[in-house]
């Protein structure tokens, strides 16, 4: 399977600017998740520039209806 790293970056919001990541979803994802977050993708545009990425910031905008 090959890496659609350049149609991936088309959906990608992450504002870290030397990340490696950026558009490797695979690498992304498994990143994030040893670090227990969620890649940038899963959160609104102003709450990823935080870089608060946790699962307990992705609840908490689940619950007030943000995302």
């Amino acid at each position: 399977m090959d890496c659609k790293q350049e149609r991936n970056l088309t959906n990608c919001n992450c504002s870290y600017e030397p990340c490696s990541r950026k558009g490797i979803c695979c690498e992304c994802i498994q990143y994030h998740l040893r670090a227990r977050e969620l890649p940038a993708c899963c959160f609104p545009d102003d709450t990823e520039r935080t870089f608060n990425r946790s699962f307990e910031k992705f609840s908490e905008l689940v619950n007030n209806g943000s995302i």
